[in-house]
């Protein structure tokens, strides 16, 4: 399971994401978009731990915490949509 991270400050690095999380368990990994234009930081982040419980710990625990001066957003990550080159168009329902 991989932990999303939203309404991240543009201040944070992947060290600060890592001693955050550390204290819930051992971080496998830390992944911290940046904009492929500009380099700045996108303002969310994915965060994987070894063990499923810590990474619930976590986010119950940082969920709507604030952290360098912004209110977290952290839950389970989704799956990845592919939307390249297709319509956002809900073909199931014809719903847009």
């Amino acid at each position: 399971m991989t932990i999303y991270i939203g309404n991240l400050s543009y201040q944070a690095t992947e060290d600060d994401l890592q001693t955050v999380f550390a204290d819930y368990g051992t971080v496998k990994r830390v992944v911290l978009p940046t904009d492929r234009e500009t380099g700045r930081v996108r303002g969310f982040a994915f965060v994987e731990m070894t063990d499923e419980a810590q990474e619930e710990s976590a986010i119950s625990q940082l969920d709507g915490a604030e952290w360098m001066g912004r209110q977290l957003k952290v839950n389970k990550a989704r799956p990845r949509e592919n939307n390249r080159g297709g319509s956002r168009r809900n073909t199931a329902n014809n719903a847009w």
